[in-house]
């Protein structure tokens, strides 16, 4: 009896070191997703649009958000 006792104990502790030692997130809503790089050229084109856009344009605001989340992926990430 004393040795099922002493396997249960053992085994209830290499669980418990094993799942402490896993690595990546368990839980799936955290999973960052990769960011999408863009090159010099397009970034440019990007920039004279928006310097380019009427004052009243609402999309300049968006691609402030959009920068935003991107940092927060970038700083999430691995």
């Amino acid at each position: 009896m004393r040795s099922l006792m002493q396997r249960l104990l053992l085994l209830t502790l290499v669980m418990s070191l094993l799942t402490n030692c896993a690595e990546g997130n368990s839980d799936p809503a955290c999973v960052c997703p990769p960011i999408k790089e863009y090159d010099k050229t397009y970034q440019m084109q990007l920039a004279a649009e928006i310097m380019g856009a009427a004052q009243d344009a609402v999309f300049p605001n968006a691609l402030q958000d959009y920068a935003l989340l991107r940092e927060q992926v970038r700083k999430c990430s691995p």
